[in-house]
């Protein structure tokens, strides 16, 4: 009845004001399939209506829990679909966040874009690339990783609300399923339609793993693009040095002076987490039975943590991080110089053997490529500097 409705709405309006979050006692990962926390929700909004009926808490005989704020609902698909809800809300703020990294790395390669610097394959030299090159890489390696994000979400927009218990749409009057779903579209400002089959949206959890994996796939680049800046800035006398890093904090109690990348290993961390919690949410969609997948509040944990994290730490690293990357051009310059690699360049020039010839010499010597290839008259400088625009 009216009545009752209404008291239930206004209850509920006063819950999302941010009211009563002390009543919900059950922790993220509780009763399979989120029994428990379904029955806490239905419980506190009883209770917070029966006060706007100005009844006591607990008198149930004039609005019941289950009766009334759980009538044609069941936690089989209240539950997935606020699963749904919750991931794709924090996905409005994950998005933007990688979008940030985006800008950032785009930024810096452009800035990069007239550095030369020797590659690397297995760890070794190998020819010569720009700096601003490979941050293009690093920038469209994680475009892909967010457009795969971008296409895995559409598969959370259809939800399972109204297929009741093992998706048969038991107890719910008729076109009750699309009224609950646009309403709740409506409410929560998102994109989201009924899906079509009832019975798969509550015994697969393919649309979570399938974010999940694409989360994994993100924090696999950006976990590879955190590994090289470390490798790159090492030093500043032992190690690469090849980029110089912001100090975003005393880097050593005790040696003075030392920058660590800091916000590198953070990001190396967080990724682990990802990777981790995806590896969880896989375990878990495999492990449902039958009609139901009960590890949902474990998944949904999981979910929650690698997209909190994410929208909370890229504007961090994109902003302390990449923005203020420094490229050490004399250091650049002087591997390219001194690497016997760069004698492949020559190899069209002067041919095979007598670039293994210079390559050998160089290792042995210590001279480099170009002071043995003038003095020997193969080349001259300017002959050498045309193979490297």
């Amino acid at each position: 009845d009216a009545k009752r409705g209404n008291a239930i709405i206004s209850a509920c309006d006063k819950i999302l004001s941010g009211k009563f979050t002390d009543q919900f006692v059950i922790d993220m990962i509780n009763s399979g399939a989120g029994t428990a926390f379904n029955m806490n929700t239905n419980e506190v909004i009883a209770n917070v209506a029966l006060e706007i009926l100005d009844k006591k808490k607990g008198q149930y005989q004039h609005l019941h829990p289950n009766d009334h704020v759980n009538m044609s609902q069941s936690s089989n698909d209240t539950y997935p679909t606020a699963m749904h809800v919750a991931i794709l809300i924090n996905l409005k703020d994950t998005i933007p966040a990688i979008d940030i990294l985006i800008k950032s790395l785009t930024k810096k390669a452009r800035e990069f874009s007239s550095f030369k610097k020797i590659g690397r394959t297995h760890l070794m030299d190998a020819l010569p690339v720009t700096l601003g090159s490979e941050f293009t890489a690093y920038a469209t390696s994680i475009t892909k990783a967010q457009n795969a994000i971008a296409l895995s979400q559409k598969e959370l927009q259809n939800v399972a609300l109204g297929g009741t218990a093992v998706g048969t749409g038991a107890n719910t009057p008729k076109g009750y399923r699309k009224i609950a779903i646009a309403e709740l579209a409506k409410i929560s400002k998102l994109s989201l339609a009924p899906e079509k089959d009832m019975q798969y949206s509550l015994q697969s959890k393919f649309a979570v793993a399938n974010l999940s994996g694409a989360l994994r796939n993100l924090a696999l680049e950006i976990g590879k693009l955190a590994n090289d800046i470390r490798l790159m800035a090492s030093g500043p006398v032992a190690g690469l040095s090849e980029l110089g890093i912001p100090a975003v904090h005393a880097g050593s109690s005790i040696m003075p002076g030392k920058v660590n990348p800091s916000l590198a290993e953070c990001m190396n961390m967080i990724c682990f987490n990802i990777i981790g919690n995806d590896t969880t949410v896989s375990y878990a969609a495999q492990s449902g039975q039958f009609e139901l997948n009960v590890m949902m509040p474990g998944m949904l944990k999981c979910m929650l943590e690698s997209t909190d994290m994410l929208k909370n730490f890229l504007p961090i690293f994109s902003a302390n991080l990449i923005d203020g990357l420094t490229a050490n051009k004399e250091k650049l310059q002087s591997n390219i110089e001194n690497s016997p690699v760069i004698v492949t360049l020559l190899t069209p020039k002067i041919g095979y053997l007598k670039s293994a010839e210079l390559f050998k010499e160089s290792l042995k010597t210590g001279k480099s490529i170009r002071e043995l290839a003038t003095s020997k008259k193969l080349m001259n400088n300017k002959e050498i500097d045309a193979l490297f625009r």
